[in-house]
């Protein structure tokens, strides 16, 4: 299945695409192969990035090689979108033939109109939406704890340290009692990471901050992600757990790639303390529930990045975004504080979670 999606279906898109493409441009033969040529080749980066075939090439090169890749699938799935509501519309006779064929109106239309999107699905992106939530503990605690949330940085690439310095500010400023961090803070290749020194920047952190594994971290390589996040001074917690003040437990679970990672109900010894588990990927969560947690963070979804990939999102999880409770168990699933590929977000949002826990 994810065979399917992620592979055998873009590059059937990419056909339909490709031939709207052609009867609609009011161009020469010539030029129109041009367009089709330069946007095949730009879907072709996204999988020369899965690939990791940038790492070779100039940081900048590679980076701009990188958004160009990755931004292509979003920009397939919204020209699939639009020319399938057009070849509806001509079905039902809504849509006038002339419009589909060799149409300059039709043309800059479509141009316009995406360009408008996209802008503002980047500007979005970029802002970064602070969320406010309350957790109250029936547990003794010394005093109030303002903790910070944020999952998804996805560093590489495409969200460099300059990025990642806007974010630390951020979180600086809400001044913490500790952070939290639920996964997928290495994007995929550590080459920027390193090259750019990004472990500066989390040093800069007025806060303990501990996290958990994501899937990315598993694709970068986990004995260098591990290094990476020994050397940012993050407390990682692989199937381990920290205790805060006597009073507060933090479960980090490894990922779920890890098939044979332990049950969550192995992790909890400490039940006169407050819980609060980190696992990235937010599947079974009634598991978390039976083992008596007082409150789980995840991330993993982005709630789909664009609509209506938010649909399908929602679809397959029980909760893909926002606050959500079983039982006594609270959770919260973060749609991620940064992305992975295209810097769009349409239908959805970036943010970071300032919790108060009493």
């Amino acid at each position: 299945m994810w065979m399917l999606v992620f592979w055998v279906l873009p590059l059937f898109a990419l056909v339909y695409v490709a031939w709207h493409m052609w009867t609609i441009l009011p161009l020469a033969a010539i030029w129109k192969t041009l367009v089709i040529v330069v946007g095949v080749s730009c879907f072709l980066m996204l999988f020369l990035s899965v690939a990791r075939k940038f790492d070779s090439l100039p940081l900048p090169l590679a980076q701009l090689s990188y958004e160009i890749g990755t931004s292509s699938i979003i920009v397939l799935l919204y020209l699939v979108i639009l020319f399938l509501v057009l070849d509806l519309g001509r079905l039902v006779h809504l849509v006038p033939q002339s419009l589909l064929y060799h149409n300059w109106y039709a043309s800059a239309g479509i141009f316009v109109l995406l360009f408008g999107i996209f802008l503002y699905g980047n500007f979005h992106y970029y802002n970064k939406v602070r969320v406010s939530l309350v957790l109250k503990s029936s547990k003794p605690l010394p005093k109030a704890y303002k903790v910070v949330m944020a999952s998804d940085l996805h560093l590489g690439y495409h969200n460099p340290r300059k990025e990642l310095a806007r974010w630390v500010d951020m979180i600086n400023a809400e001044h913490p009692d500790f952070i939290l961090i639920a996964g997928d803070i290495i994007d995929g290749s550590m080459r920027p990471l390193l090259e750019e020194r990004m472990v500066e920047e989390f040093h800069r952190l007025q806060a303990p901050v501990y996290a958990c594994l994501g899937n990315h971290e598993f694709y970068a390589g986990q004995p260098e992600a591990k290094q990476f996040y020994r050397d940012a001074g993050i407390h990682l917690l692989i199937d381990d757990c920290a205790v805060i003040d006597s009073s507060i437990v933090i479960i980090g679970r490894d990922d779920r790639t890890n098939m044979r990672r332990k049950p969550v109900k192995d992790l909890i010894d400490k039940k006169e303390l407050y819980s609060i588990v980190l696992d990235h990927q937010p599947y079974n969560l009634d598991r978390t529930e039976a083992a008596g947690v007082d409150f789980q963070l995840s991330g993993h979804t982005h709630r789909g990045q664009v609509w209506p990939i938010s649909w399908i999102t929602d679809h397959i999880y029980e909760c893909s975004w926002g606050s959500h409770r079983r039982g006594n168990t609270q959770y919260y699933i973060s749609s991620g504080i940064g992305i992975w590929g295209g810097k769009f977000r349409i239908g959805t949002q970036s943010e970071y979670v300032v919790a108060t826990l009493r």
